[in-house]
């Protein structure tokens, strides 16, 4: 499930993969800004980190046991979502793509204009 999440992310216009923190964390970036944190490890510790609306993300934990403060992140503004199968990948994805618009929408017009090309 992790290589499925990170195509999905590389997917998105002007994604790139970093690995700051190590070889088992991967870090998405768009213009240089996190949207998304991919922790490669196996079983129990597979998880990704996602920005996210603050409102959204304390119903998101609500609804979901899956789905956690942010790890190691700003726990107003970030959710860990386990990679566990509990949560249909259709979830996830929105939940990416929230992250990746939130980070996009905050970028430079020029910046934003460019991605949208």
């Amino acid at each position: 499930m992790t290589e499925t999440m990170l195509s999905y992310c590389l997917a998105k216009q002007g994604a790139v993969k970093e690995y700051p923190f190590g070889p088992e964390t991967a870090v998405i970036k768009v213009a240089d800004k996190m949207f998304a944190l991919l922790f490669e490890g196996n079983g129990e510790d597979r998880r990704i980190n996602l920005k996210c609306d603050p409102i959204i993300a304390e119903n998101l934990r609500e609804q979901h046991a899956a789905v956690k403060p942010g790890y190691h992140m700003n726990k107003k503004h970030w959710n860990t979502v386990m990679l566990d199968d509990s949560l249909p990948n259709e979830d996830i994805y929105a939940m990416i793509d929230h992250s990746y618009n939130l980070v996009v929408q905050k970028l430079p017009k020029r910046i934003q204009e460019t991605l949208s090309e």
